[in-house]
């Protein structure tokens, strides 16, 4: 049985598509995926997300986009996404360069 193993890259890859609604961008591009684990022998993968601020009301919405996509994944069994506060979400620091531009960020 040559069944495709997961990698953090690829999950990456699927979680592109799930976009922070507030702001209408990936929350890859976004940085708020602060990691990606994946367990090697069952295919569970964890994902750590911060939110753009603790009192984001749509948290639970992206958290549930997030397990959904990274689920998608050929050879993932499962996904647990557990949200992360330390550091701060700073667009300044974790955006990628198009998401810094979107948000107007020139630094």
């Amino acid at each position: 049985m040559n069944e495709a193993k997961p990698t953090p890259e690829g999950v990456l890859d699927a979680l592109r598509p799930v976009i922070d609604p507030e702001l209408n961008i990936s929350i890859v591009d976004l940085g708020l995926v602060r990691g990606v684990s994946i367990q090697d022998d069952t295919g569970h993968v964890d994902v750590d997300l911060t939110l753009t601020s603790p009192m984001c009301p749509l948290g639970p919405e992206i958290m549930a986009a997030t397990k959904n996509a990274a689920e998608k994944v050929p050879g993932v069994s499962g996904c647990e996404v557990q949200l992360v506060w330390s550091p701060m979400w700073d667009p300044h620091v974790d955006a990628s360069d198009d998401a810094k531009a979107e948000l107007g960020i020139w630094d």
